[in-house]
């Protein structure tokens, strides 16, 4: 029974329960009011907005079941542009007529449970008309849950599947049920949305991490009657608002407000009527793109017949800007581009043959076409190549441009290929690459549109590169990467690590650049999957097998997939054992610059580094910028969300002058997304060398022979691999790489055979005719900087847009006309230096450039019907003219520079920058509605609105209902005359904006901006031209204007002047009270100087900033002066000026003199002069600079004198007859203790105000400067009116500097020096003056450069400055430096002698061998072992290159083109210097010469040992037998420990795995040194032959054994 009243109960239940589903009875029609408005602008009241609204009567019957028809009646269509809410809508009443037709068409919907399927309509009813039914239809889309009343889900909308979360409300009582729908629009699986020109952007998540820049959210509200059968919709109301802040803004941003109202009104009997057309399906609910892209909102064009229109555009543009560029060139130009779009290929061929003749259209036409950016373009721009109608110039602009700006697909992908693989264009190697890399920068974008894109896209190039790989064709396995780097597809990981050292075995033979090459092209694969490049660029930054360039590149990738703090923290510790100095300093200033990070994006990145820097050592901050550097800086404004950042790296290679690599790259954040806008690399290896490095260095087989005779004896030797001469350079704009180029020595000798040949000539001479004949050039380029824009439908049905546009025209016109007296000879070449000398060249030339450019920033809506829409429009047109006249009469010296009076137009320069609303339809353009966005007069209409705005605005009294205006607008206009040449600039401003709302950057800049600068004629004389005349010679006292006196101050006139001078100066300085605030400011710091000094004091063992200053004085050293030297010596100096003739004028004629002025209609003089006088019996130099207006005495007067070789002293005075002001500047050159040194003396009596103000200004921040720069401080006594600097030379290489200002002194010991300073300590210069003066010159250079190993008695100071003592072995040659790649072009060997113990140096090199030893302290020299007696030196080779000369007590052997710069040997002592290029390629006792000192002991075999004597030895060259001709008993071996050793629990025997020297068999030792080296241990078990590549094993103990270093044989010996 209980089971029978369940069931009862269940039944009734039920039955009782509402169907959710929305009821459209069969034989019924439903009729609804239905209005729907979409509104742009800012939510504040009072403010002007545009939008669109559709009034209309919906009608709605069913056909079956599940098909039902939609018939609009009565549509109307209002458009708006004004202020919000007063201004009313304006009706659109043609545009509804046009479209009437369309609108009342029914459609035909599937509808099954309150989802919408498939729609139908006849072809007749256009896309946007479809999309307003969708909007209507959308909703009625209803996904209803009988079991839940509230929940989430993904639902299918117009705009895509989008999270969508459901309340359902029942109210029984009133019988109605209330159905809330929400979606948040930034949450879909699948959104409808356009962009254009957003390929290249990356997201920035981090950035709007707080708020975001697009906000998108939809409500639905519906009312529902339930009945039996279904529920009835009442009522619904839609609100959608896409809020777009460029800022993050949390108020205020403007936005797109979409509201439905869709109200049942009645049922009627009569059906809907469907259309006798046939009805096709036209897809589903989802919006459907119509003209959007082809439309650009910025204006609205009716394409009526596209190809007369662009005619009509382009001889608009053409006729407008021919001298001057027009300001409304940007719009037109891209009215044109916008034209193009709507054109057929046939259109733009027929329009190409009309204007292809013409130059100016045609270049018009060639700049406009690749902004078109549509598929049509590049195949146009394809045939017409091929048929050879384009010139290769044209071709290479048109298709770079356009590959980047066309949208890509599938078709375009194809088109690209086809082009990259035809045989004209792979005929011409640079236009195939520029092809190729944008055909990888097309798929890249096409991957960006469809994130699950084919890889087989990229099977041509893994084909390609496959191919290369197995040719060994290294240019095309370069461009294959490069063109996989920019693709940046993930499948592309495979292909690229075959070609990375360390994680393949083949890759290991291609050179270090492809290397570099593979890895960087992970860079954009590491943006999209960063786990997957990760553990390949940490694998290959931790492998120190590779070379330092290839782990240092790695590096920059491993960073730029933001690694986490636990890589770095691995990272961070691996550099602690690192021995590559260079790894280590790039990795560590890399991670430091993380640290300074700001942006968003790189915040976790930067918190790793703060960590990981902590464990390393602070001392490698020190390390200097030889070695390699990676700098990262940025700037970012939150509030904005604006920023850009930094990156360059500077990778280094044995500290060589030219970095090995340069990278330099900026990016920039602009509201939520970045973009690494662009980025410049330059790889210079091996150019040095090819540029330096003799020819005939590369071409002696024989020498090669005789070398590698010579070192047959090193051990398990290793060769360098020879670096290939070859610098490359590549541009990428938007991460992509646009060009990139070699330079090898193929190109520089072609280079210099095009710049020296005949070719050249010929082009210099037909410049020189064309000048003569006058040359006239225009031409006017129009650029599309930038197209952005993101098109998305909103729940009306039209699209809204964001787009942002960019356009700039610039023109230039030039007239250049030349006349040569006497006209040149028809052969140039042929021409003399005295026929140039009478040559008289006159040159006038006129320019005229000018730009226009305009920016838009749009939101609204845009179809190609109607739009409406908030915009920002900013203007610039600027113009610059010029004219100018040039002559030089080369005979006379003479040279002059006219600048002429141009015509200038009203406003040289106007800026204008105004936000507006907009609204506009394509049937009737004349009805444009445009209003400011800020109005002048501001009227809100609630309290609330009134308390939100400025207090400053606001009276409190004020009711609401009073008007509130904004403030009045800012209008300035700045004026200034130039004297002299009476002109005149303006500068006007005019600013209104909305900061009176709030207090925010976006309500400063809506509003109207505007600044105009003017340049006019000012009242006065007109100036008919501006000189700048130079006169040379004898003639030059001529030239001079305005005769030159000075003041005598020992007449009786001068006295008078000087005293009334005196007066008036004496007047200034009482109106002008020097403040006494820096006494004040001295005495409160004074207590504090003490601790400054104590905290920023060191202790060294240079010189003591105390030590006196030393003159030099012929032989001796004058004694020191005390403290009141300066002002003594100082007043001596002036006296000697004094003393001498006032004016040089009366006694020599100027050297040279110089004119400028301005030549006005009543020809009076204005303008200065300059006299250079130069005395040679009494070594003084004297410059005059003076007015030549009429009563203007102002002069400037320097005099300079020099008192001897180690002394000069210059006065410079200035001021009415040079009496002002007056500063003595002394320099002279002496000893600071035991150093030379220079000093330089500064004294005054009087400076103007000016720079006493800010001097002290400047003073009061040096000792928190100086504490800062780790500067000694102190406080000190100086001369009020003197500032002293003093600078010694510890060592060539090395700087003291002591500086003594007013109340203070500075000082800095041993500052390193990046090159040598050729002063000895007696002051004198180590460059000698003598015939061979270039030289000397060209040695000091090298001297600069060059890495220097020395031996000073048995200490060797190694290339990279590390010191150790080389126990030598008696008559055994050691390696002191060789060229240790394949070329072999020297080596250098050292000997000690047996009977004397000297040093013998021998160095092959060329078809030579050069030996130097010493005999008694004489230094002698034998060639080809026949001596040259010193008086037959220098000795010169045939070819040029090697030179053997006398230096100091010694003999020095120069060879700069085979490597070696200088050895230079003298009894007791010898140095080595390699040139730069040998930097990193040279081995033996002086190192490699890479600044790598934790690898200095590396031994032949590339064994690294901790024993300097390990080191020494194994660059010995032993013996074959005790009878070898060297003279030399030893040989190296490996070593049995001679000691019981238990290793892991077995008694072992060990070997040395480093070679120990010992005498030959049958030799015994009569000397030993000890010696430090690892063994290998077996178990004594152990039947393996210990000795077989023992040299190649692992230590497992380091033990001390005995070294043989002089060894005594019998006769019997083998």
């Amino acid at each position: 029974m209980r089971a029978v009243v369940l069931a009862l109960t269940l039944a009734f239940v039920a039955s009782q329960q509402i169907n959710l589903v929305p009821e459209f009875a069969l034989d019924k029609t439903y009729v609804y009011n239905y209005e729907a408005l979409l509104l742009g602008g800012l939510p504040q009241e009072g403010l002007a907005r545009a939008g669109i609204k559709v009034n209309s009567k919906v009608y709605l019957s069913a056909v079956n079941k599940n098909t039902f028809l939609m018939k609009l009646k009565d549509p109307l269509i209002h458009e708006y542009a004004g202020i919000w809410p007063n201004d009313p809508f304006v009706p659109a009443a043609k545009l509804t007529s046009a479209l009437a037709a369309q609108l009342q068409i029914p459609i035909k919907f599937e509808y099954t449970n309150g989802v919408v399927g498939k729609v139908f309509a006849p072809a007749g009813v256009s896309p946007t008309i479809m999309n307003l039914y969708r909007g209507i239809l959308n909703i009625f889309q209803l996904n209803l849950k009988k079991t839940q009343n509230i929940y989430e889900l993904q639902e299918a909308g117009a705009q895509g599947v989008c999270r969508t979360h459901y309340v359902i409300s029942e109210y029984p009582k009133a019988n109605h049920i209330t159905v809330t729908k929400s979606k948040d629009l930034s949450f879909c699986q699948d959104r409808i949305i356009k962009d254009v020109g957003l390929a290249y952007t990356e997201r920035c998540d981090e950035c709007t991490k707080r708020v975001k820049s697009l906000i998108e959210i939809a409500t639905y509200s519906y009312i529902m009657k339930p009945s039996s059968t279904g529920v009835l919709i009442t009522e619904a109301k839609v609100q959608e608002v896409h809020q777009f802040s460029p800022f993050n803004e949390i108020h205020g941003a403007p936005m797109m407000e979409a509201k439905q109202t869709l109200a049942f009104v009645k049922i009627e009997k009569t059906p809907v009527v469907p259309n006798k057309a046939d009805y096709m399906a036209r897809g589903s609910l989802q919006y459907e793109f119509a003209t959007e892209i082809l439309q650009t909102p910025i204006q609205l064009i009716k394409i009526s017949n596209a190809p007369a229109q662009i005619v009509e555009v382009l001889k608009h543009l053409v006729v407008n800007n021919v001298d001057m560029v027009h300001d409304d060139a940007p719009l037109k130009f891209v009215q044109l581009v916008q034209l193009l779009r709507a054109a057929t290929l046939e259109n733009i061929e027929s329009i190409w043959a009309q204007f292809k003749n013409k130059p100016v259209y045609r270049h018009w036409i060639l700049d406009a076409l690749p902004a078109v950016s549509t598929p049509v373009i590049v195949k146009f721009i394809k045939e017409k190549f091929l048929a050879g109608e384009l010139t290769l110039p044209e071709f290479i602009q048109a298709l770079v441009v356009a590959l980047q700006m066309i949208t890509a697909d599938l078709d375009t992908i194809q088109l690209t290929a086809s082009l990259a693989m035809h045989k004209k264009i792979s005929t011409i190697p640079a236009l195939r690459e520029v092809v190729m890399l944008g055909y990888g920068s097309m798929i890249a974008k096409y991957c960006v549109a469809v994130p699950t894109c084919s890889p087989n896209l990229l099977r041509p190039i893994h084909e390609i590169a496959a191919e290369a790989i197995a040719k060994n064709n290294i240019p095309e396995i370069t461009l294959a990467l490069k063109v996989l780097g920019n693709a940046g597809h993930p499948a592309s990981l495979k292909p690229i690590m075959k070609l990375i050292p360390g994680l393949r075995s083949a890759a290991t033979s291609l050179p270090l650049r492809v290397h570099v090459d593979a890895i960087l092209a992970l860079r954009n694969i590491a943006k999209k999957e960063p786990k997957l490049v990760q553990p390949v660029a940490l694998q290959l930054v931790l492998d120190r097998s590779l070379h330092p360039e290839v782990r240092m590149v790695a590096c920059i990738v491993l960073f730029e997939t933001k690694p986490s703090a636990a890589l770095m923290s691995s990272l961070a510790g691996s550099l602690k054992t690192e021995t590559n100095m260079q790894v280590v300093s790039f990795t560590y200033s890399h991670i430091k610059s993380l640290t300074r990070i700001t942006a968003p994006d790189m915040a976790a990145v930067a918190g790793a580094a703060h960590v990981a820097i902590k464990l390393l050592s602070p001392k490698l901050e020190r390390l200097s910028f030889r070695f390699s550097r990676a700098l990262k800086f940025d700037i970012y404004q939150t509030p904005l969300m604006v920023g850009a950042a930094g990156s360059a790296y500077m990778i280094n290679d044995a500290a060589t002058i030219l970095p090995r690599a340069v990278v330099a790259k900026t990016r920039a954040y602009l509201a939520g997304v970045a973009a690494d806008v662009l980025e410049i690399g330059v790889r210079t290896e091996g150019i040095q060398e090819a540029l330096l490095k003799s020819p005939a260095a590369d071409e002696s087989v024989d020498r090669i022979t005789k070398i590698k005779r010579t070192l047959r004896a090193l051990i398990n030797w290793k060769t360098l691999p020879t670096s290939q001469p070859l610098a490359s350079a590549y541009v990428k704009l938007f991460g992509q790489e646009v060009a990139f180029a070699r330079i090898d020595r193929t190109i520089i000798e072609q280079a210099i055979s095009l710049a020296t040949g005949p070719k050249s000539r010929e082009l210099l001479k037909g410049a020189l005719k064309a000048l003569q004949e006058g040359i006239a050039f225009q031409r006017a380029k129009p650029l599309l900087v930038a197209e952005v824009r993101r098109i998305l439908p909103t729940a009306v049905g039209l699209p809204m847009e964001l787009s942002m546009y960019s356009a700039a025209v610039g023109a230039a016109s030039i007239n250049v006309q030349a006349t040569i007296t006497p006209p040149l000879p028809e052969e140039i070449e042929t021409m003399t230096l005295e026929q140039l000398k009478e040559t008289d060249v006159q040159l006038q030339a006129e320019a005229r450039a000018s730009i226009a450019v305009q920016k838009f920033a749009v939101m609204g809506v845009n179809t190609a019907l109607i739009q409406a829409a908030v915009m920002m429009r900013g203007k610039m047109h600027i113009i610059a003219p010029g004219k100018v006249a040039v002559r030089a009469d080369i005979l006379k010296g003479n040279y002059k520079v006219e600048a002429l009076p141009v015509e200038v137009p009203e406003h040289v320069a106007d800026v204008s920058f105004e936000t507006l609303a907009v609204a506009r339809n394509i049937e009737d353009p004349t009805a444009e509605r445009i209003v400011p966005l800020v109005p002048e007069l501001f009227l809100p209409n609630c309290q609330t609105h009134l308390a939100g705005l400025s207090s400053e605005v606001l009276d409190p009294e004020m009711s609401p209902e009073d008007p509130v205006r904004a403030p009045a607008p800012f209008d300035k206009t700045l004026c200034l005359a130039v004297p002299y040449i009476e002109i005149k600039g303006c500068v006007e401003v005019h600013s209104r904006n909305a900061a009176f709302i709030r207090n925010d950057p976006l309500f400063y800049i809506i509003g109207q901006h505007s600044a105009r600068a003017t340049v006019a004629r000012a009242e006065g004389p007109t100036v008919e031209r501006l000189e700048l005349e130079v006169q040379v010679g004898p003639r030059a006292a001529e030239r001079l204007l305005k005769q030159i006196s000075l003041i005598d101050e020992e007449t009786p006139d001068g006295k008078a002047f000087l005293l009334k001078l005196r007066e008036i100066l004496e007047t200034e300085d009482k109106k002008n009270p020097i403040s006494s605030e820096s006494n004040s400011n001295t005495s409160r710091s004074s207590s504090s100087s003490s601790s400054f000094s104590k905290s920023s004091s060191r202790v060294t063992e240079t010189a003591s900033p105390m030590d006196p200053f030393k003159k030099f004085h012929k032989d001796q050293y004058m004694a020191h002066h005390g403290s009141s030297k300066a002002v003594s010596s100082g007043s001596a100096a002036s006296e000697h000026i004094q003393k001498q003739a006032k004016y040089l004028g009366n006694d020599v004629p100027p050297v040279f003199a110089i004119i400028a002025r301005a030549v006005r209609v009543d020809r009076k003089l204005l303008g200065y002069q300059l006299a250079a006088f130069f005395d040679k019996p009494t070594a003084r130099v004297q410059l005059i600079v003076s007015s030549i207006a009429e009563n203007d005495n102002w002069k400037l007067c320097v005099n300079g004198v020099l008192l001897s070789k180690h002394k000069v002293t210059t006065k410079v005075a200035w001021g009415t007859e040079c009496q002002q002001y007056a500063v003595i500047t002394k320099a002279e050159a002496g000893l600071l203790g035991e150093f030379p040194a220079v000093r330089l003396e500064w004294e005054w009596e009087r400076l103007p105000i000016l720079i006493t103000t800010y001097a002290k200004k400047l003073s009061k921040n040096i000792p928190m400067a100086a504490l800062q720069a780790g500067i000694r401080f102190e406080r000190a006594t100086n001369s009020k009116k003197e500032i002293e600097l003093t600078v010694a030379l510890p060592s060539q290489r090395s700087l003291n500097v002591i500086v003594r200002v007013p109340e203070m002194t500075l000082s800095r010991m041993a500052i390193p020096l990046p090159f040598s300073v050729p002063i000895n300590p007696d002051g004198t210069l180590s460059i000698h003056i003598d015939q061979d003066i270039l030289f000397r010159v060209q040695n000091y250079i090298y001297d600069c450069t060059t890495a220097r190993c020395s031996m000073m008695q048995d200490t060797i100071t190694t290339f990279n400055n590390r010191r150790y003592k080389n126990e030598m072995p008696i008559s055994c040659y050691q390696v002191l430096a060789w060229d240790c790649t394949s070329e072999l072009k020297f080596v250098v060997l050292l000997k000690k002698d047996e009977e004397s113990e000297e040093n013998h140096l021998n160095i092959k090199l060329a078809d030579i061998n050069v030996d130097l030893y010493a005999l008694g302290t004489h230094a002698k020299v034998k060639i080809n072992e026949m001596e040259v007696p010193i008086s037959s030196l220098p000795y010169q080779h045939p070819s040029g290159s090697i030179q053997i000369r006398e230096k100091a007590d010694g003999l020095s052997l120069y060879a700069s083109g085979h490597g070696l710069q200088e050895v230079y040997f003298a009894s007791g002592h010898w140095k080595i210097q390699v040139a730069d290029w040998m930097k990193g390629k040279t081995c033996g006792l002086c190192g490699r010469a890479d600044g790598e000192i934790r690898q200095e002991y590396t031994t032949p075999s590339g064994y690294l040992t901790k024993s300097s004597v390990s080191f020494a030895h194994s660059w010995v060259l032993p013996a074959e037998s005790c009878r070898d001709a060297s003279q030399c008993r030893m040989k190296l071996e490996s070593v049995k420990l001679e000691k019981q050793v238990i290793l892991n629990g077995q008694e072992s025997k060990c070997y040395s795995v480093e070679p120990v020297l010992r005498c030959l068999s049958g030799c015994s030792p009569i000397r030993t040194t000890p010696v430090t080296i690892g063994y290998h241990c077996l178990s004594t078990l152990s039947n393996l032959n210990m000795l077989d590549g023992i040299y190649e094993k692992s230590v497992d103990l380091s033990e001390t054994t005995d070294a043989h270093v002089a060894c005594r044989c019998s006769e019997q010996c083998a």
